[in-house]
């Protein structure tokens, strides 16, 4: 896993830096994520993700759009540590076949891709929206 992890750190480092993803990047993290990758992708072309800050503590989490029928609208996202669906849940922490789920997938390439939707509120806020997760 930790491999998986340093190769991931390196592709987003080039990906902010270009602020593009080459296919050979493409073709690394869908090595690296299968399935994951293509409906991480999927939430980045609708425009799913939303960087939350709030003031005056600066303290970031990322909102991420599900894309499954009956699912929440979005969820609560730490890209490192954690997401509040399901998926993240079975397939990251109870059985530990993924590293992240495609909620978490989607947060990092948006966040070093510069397409996150940008959204401040105050610290009150952010700890009522942490509450309703």
């Amino acid at each position: 896993m930790a491999v998986v992890e340093a190769a991931m750190r390196a592709i987003l480092a080039a990906v902010e830096a270009s602020a593009t993803v080459t296919d050979e990047q493409l073709s690394m993290l869908n090595f690296l994520f299968e399935k994951n990758l293509e409906r991480a992708l999927r939430i980045l072309d609708q425009g799913g993700v939303q960087r939350v800050t709030s003031e005056p503590s600066h303290r970031t989490v990322f909102q991420v759009t599900g894309e499954s029928k009956g699912a929440a609208p979005c969820y609560l996202c730490f890209p490192d540590h954690y997401c509040s669906c399901q998926s993240f849940y079975f397939d990251v922490v109870a059985k530990s076949e993924q590293i992240y789920c495609k909620h978490q997938l989607a947060a990092k390439l948006a966040n070093a891709l510069h397409m996150c939707k940008e959204v401040t509120m105050s610290d009150e806020e952010l700890a009522y929206l942490l509450l309703e997760c």
